[in-house]
């Protein structure tokens, strides 16, 4: 019988371990970084734009959006990655207005991650 508790101890020790060691993969993208930033005030109509992320970015699978003050939609072409956790995009011919950056990025960890960036044009 105390031989029984003593491997049930043992066995509840090596899994409170193994569950204290793991580390969880909580690696979805955040936006660290912007230009624009959300809710700033940028001078149009031509701008570059920069999203810095906590993990490394797949280029090929993330997408950036250009929300105009009427709705409108434009998808924008991504430049070539210049580190592997930024995208970089350039806009141009902006009017005055509020617009939004609408991103959905791919992470290394597998895990899809969206989010918009308001911004003003003056």
């Amino acid at each position: 019988m105390i031989a029984v508790m003593h491997r049930s101890l043992y066995v509840f020790i090596f899994l409170l371990l193994v569950a204290a060691l793991t580390q969880p993969c909580w690696a979805h993208a955040i936006l660290m970084d912007s230009t624009p930033k959300a809710n700033s005030v940028v001078k149009g109509p031509d701008f570059n734009v920069n999203l810095r992320f906590n993990v490394r970015i797949d280029t090929g699978r993330s997408r950036v959006r250009l929300v105009a003050p009427d709705g409108v939609v434009r998808k924008l072409i991504l430049d070539a990655q210049p580190k592997l956790d930024t995208l970089q995009t350039h806009v141009s011919g902006l009017k005055p207005g509020a617009y939004k950056l609408a991103w959905q990025v791919l992470a290394s960890d597998g895990h899809i991650t969206s989010g918009e960036i308001p911004f003003t044009v003056n």
